[in-house]
């Protein structure tokens, strides 16, 4: 196979660790209960997968919120228990990430939503005098293009944007369904698990051997 040369990867899950359980008990403090239905680790329903598409602004969310609660709580209160759902980047993957760019080119695809992107960038990525900018070539946020993982067409959009060969593409991501879609347009994929330390595909300077164009690892 071609060398790989692009590597694609997801942000919660896979360089973010997530709390769903505490964004969950937050959310029930202020009044609502039906999030643990709405609310999954790898894609959102309701108005939270409205949100995460950019079909409704963040005001709109909140008063989704608002009125599902019955409750008069602030954008202060539904912010932060939404942002709970986030614990943080490690720093040994941002500095994998760092690392990694001098010898792949590097993009983020993630599902997410403008309240969680503005804390991310206002607090996971500060490292080191570091910006989220820096750590990649490219980002593709679904709130932005109005797609969503699993959709093909948030894949294909990417590809054609970067100009890039599929078989020369690595996508990191923890959804088994992610994957596999990406894998249909002949990207190589490696779903981690929780909390991984994912650096060992990169051991010794080059990815392992067994990944391949059309079977996930």
């Amino acid at each position: 196979m071609n060398k790989i040369k692009n590597l694609i990867i997801d942000f919660g899950g896979v360089l973010i660790d997530l709390d769903r359980q505490k964004c969950v008990d937050n959310f029930a403090k202020l009044g609502l209960y039906e999030v643990k239905a709405m609310l999954d680790v790898y894609h959102q329903h309701g108005f939270f997968l409205q949100h995460e598409k950019g079909l409704i602004t963040s005001a709109d969310f909140r008063d989704g919120i608002r009125k599902s609660a019955d409750l008069d709580v602030s954008d202060e209160q539904i912010d932060a228990a939404w942002n709970s759902f986030l614990v943080g980047i490690p720093n040994n993957k941002l500095e994998l990430l760092l690392a990694l760019r001098k010898n792949y080119n590097l993009y983020l695809l993630s599902n997410t939503n403008a309240i969680h992107w503005k804390w991310s960038c206002e607090n996971a990525f500060l490292y080191d005098g570091y910006r989220v900018e820096d750590f990649f070539d490219k980002i593709y946020l679904s709130f932005e293009l109005k797609m969503a993982k699993p959709d093909l067409d948030i894949f294909q959009y990417v590809l054609d944007d970067i100009k890039i060969d599929s078989s020369e593409t690595l996508f990191i991501d923890d959804s088994a369904d992610n994957c596999r879609v990406a894998n249909t347009l002949g990207i190589s994929t490696y779903a981690p698990l929780a909390c991984e330390d994912w650096s060992h595909l990169f051991d010794n300077g080059f990815l392992k051997d067994k990944l391949n164009a059309t079977t996930s690892i």
